[in-house]
C-alpha cells in the first residue's frame, strides 16, 4: 500500500493504474519472475492483481480517491499520509473484520458502508481467496440492495434510462434499460438480478418488454 501512496506523491497526486504499476515494478525492483508469476486460477497476473487490491483498501480507507474511472488519486489525507509496513497490514485487518462484521450480521447500511464498486483493473484482477470474500459481501446483500447494485454496476457502463422493476413485476425481468451504440443506434435492453445458476427465457423478456409498452 505504502508504494502506491509513494507514486502519486510523486506523480503529482494521481495516475492511471498502468502507470503506478510499472512505477511500483521499477522503484522496487520486482523480478521479472514474480511480475509473471500467475494467480491459482492461472488466468491473471499475481503482482497487477494485488496492487489493485491495495489501492482498494486505500480507497476504504479514506486515502485515495475512487470516485473516478481510471484515475488513482490521492486524497488530501492520503498526501500526507506514511504508512509502514504493520500500517498497512493492520489496515488490512480491519476492513478484513468490516467485511466480516456485515456479511454475519447481513445489514445492510453496514454493507454500504464497507463496499465500493471496483475499478476496471480490479474486476480485471482478481484473486480466488479474495474473489470469494468479495462474493460473500454480495450474497450478504437484501434483495433491493442486490438490485441497486446491479443498477449501478450498469450505470458505470454507460448504459441510461436505468429502471429497476423489482417486486412489483413478474416474468423474471428485475429492470429495463437503454444500451445507446452511438447517436443513431440503440436498444432496448431487459436485465434481471440473480445471485444462482440459470438464465430467463426468451419468452420471459419478450412478455415482460410487451408489459411495458
Amino acid at each position: 500500500m505504502a508504494p502506491i501512496l509513494d507514486c502519486l506523491r510523486q506523480l503529482g497526486g494521481s495516475a492511471q493504474p498502468k502507470q503506478v504499476k510499472e512505477w511500483i515494478a521499477q522503484h522496487l525492483h520486482v523480478p521479472e519472475e514474480t511480475l509473471e508469476a500467475k494467480t491459482k486460477g492461472g488466468q491473471q497476473k499475481r503482482f497487477p492483481n494485488q496492487v489493485a487490491w491495495a489501492r482498494l483498501y486505500l480507497v476504504w480507507e479514506g486515502l485515495l480517491d475512487g470516485s473516478k474511472r481510471g484515475e488513482w488519486k490521492l486524497t488530501d489525507l492520503g498526501a500526507k499520509t506514511r504508512l509502514t509496513q504493520e500500517d498497512s497490514r493492520q489496515l488490512f485487518l480491519k476492513w478484513v473484520e468490516i467485511h466480516a462484521r456485515a456479511r454475519d450480521q447481513r445489514d445492510e447500511q453496514k454493507i454500504k458502508a464497507a463496499v465500493i464498486e471496483p475499478d476496471n483493473d480490479l474486476t480485471e484482477e482478481i484473486d480466488e481467496a479474495d474473489e470469494e470474500e468479495l462474493l460473500g459481501v454480495i450474497q450478504g446483500l437484501p434483495p433491493d440492495g442486490f438490485e441497486r447494485l446491479c443498477k449501478r454496476v450498469l450505470h458505470e457502463w454507460r448504459f441510461q434510462d436505468i429502471r429497476v422493476l423489482g417486486k412489483s413485476h413478474d416474468g423474471g425481468v428485475d429492470g429495463v434499460a437503454v444500451l445507446r451504440l452511438n447517436p443513431f443506434v440503440s436498444f432496448d435492453v431487459a436485465f434481471q438480478c440473480k445471485r444462482y445458476r440459470g438464465a430467463v427465457s426468451r419468452e420471459q423478456v419478450a412478455s415482460s418488454l410487451s408489459g411495458l409498452e
